[in-house]
């Protein structure tokens, strides 16, 4: 291997904790805080572990018990991607194939390649457990004794698939990850590391977020010379059957898969009201809006934004009478959506 793809070394290793239900572990500590954690065997007492446990043909009978007979997106990759879902050379088309296919059949094919050397890629990603299959949250679930969940619902997801690499992206929502089928290894980076990870397009994406253009395996570092100062901020969470991790939102993960079969079970959440809109949305925006003004003016703004938006929110309404404050007042459905129809307003000019 020449010098210019060398394999990076990362020490640091996620923090792991043992005796913790998976009932008790402290979510919103964990996000506030901004660590990722492991909580080893936490829902190792899913009957869902325990089939995968069994063998792979076991944990496919359990699951085809819950099929709601829908659809269901599955990516498929040549054997030479090596399991990394991404872009094309070019960067102007994936280098997999999506299709929707019954459950049944796409465990079919899955169990078809459990024996083979060299396998095609077979990647169901992110796919909503409670429509796809319903009943199988009521005996595999996570409940925080807190109520978390009660006050603000996530979304929980079931992955499935082979030898499989999501390549390093972020997400706006908080995660809980549940290993429950084979291995995986997570490798994490916080928020500041985004220059360092090489963001590739906006759209389109593999997978529906922005990911990095560094391929880990064989990082090129004449071309991303930075990507050694993430690899130095990097950690990694490995996970067994029954392990939860959990790591904040915004936090860089990059997933691979590492047996032949392989399922995660993850939650999303965000503590924060539904009316609250994507602030992706206010990045796009501002690519329209403030990214090509004159640096004088993109520097008053960043000011301006700083008042706004990340200082003390109280600030900027506090001399103003309260009847008078409008948006600047604390946000509830009614104001939320009235500031949205001002907004489409002005953005259909």
């Amino acid at each position: 291997m020449n010098a210019e793809t060398r394999p990076l070394t990362i020490e640091r290793r996620t923090e792991v904790v043992t005796g913790v239900a998976a009932g008790d572990v402290p979510l919103e500590a964990l996000a506030e805080a901004q660590r990722p954690t492991i909580f080893k065997g936490a829902v190792a007492h899913w009957p869902l572990v325990q089939a995968g446990l069994a063998s792979p043909k076991e944990a496919i009978a359990y699951l085809s018990r819950f099929d709601a007979g829908r659809p269901i997106t599955l990516y498929v990759g040549d054997p030479a991607i090596r399991g990394r879902f991404h872009y094309t050379a070019d960067a102007t088309a994936m280098n997999f194939a999506a299709e929707r296919a019954p459950l049944p059949h796409i465990l079919a094919r899955l169990e078809a390649h459990l024996d083979d050397p060299d396998p095609p890629a077979f990647y169901v990603g992110s796919t909503d457990v409670d429509l796809y299959l319903p009943g199988l949250r009521a005996a595999n679930d996570l409940r925080p004794a807190d109520g978390l969940f009660e006050r603000h619902p996530p979304l929980m997801s079931i992955w499935i698939g082979n030898r499989t690499i999501a390549s390093a992206h972020y997400d706006m929502s908080n995660n809980v990850a549940c290993c429950v089928a084979g291995h995986r290894r997570f490798t994490l980076f916080p928020p500041d590391q985004v220059a360092n990870l090489y963001p590739g397009p906006l759209a389109p994406t593999p997978g529906g977020q922005v990911v990095s253009m560094v391929d880990f395996a064989a990082p090129d570092l004449d071309r991303y010379p930075r990507f050694a100062d993430a690899i130095a901020n990097a950690e990694i969470a490995e996970l067994e059957p029954g392990d939860v991790l959990v790591y904040p939102a915004l936090w860089w993960h990059h997933v691979e898969a590492l047996d032949r079969f392989n399922i995660l079970v993850n939650y999303w959440w965000n503590a924060v009201p539904a009316f609250m809109d994507t602030p992706m949305t206010t990045l796009l925006h501002g690519l329209l809006s403030l990214r090509d003004r004159p640096d004088s003016e993109r520097q008053a703004w960043r000011t301006l934004f700083d008042y706004y938006l990340f200082g003390d929110p109280e600030r900027p309404a506090a001399h103003i009478p309260e009847a008078a404050r409008g948006p600047l007042a604390p946000l509830d459905p009614t104001s939320a959506r009235q500031l949205r129809a001002l907004l489409i307003n002005r953005l259909n000019r």
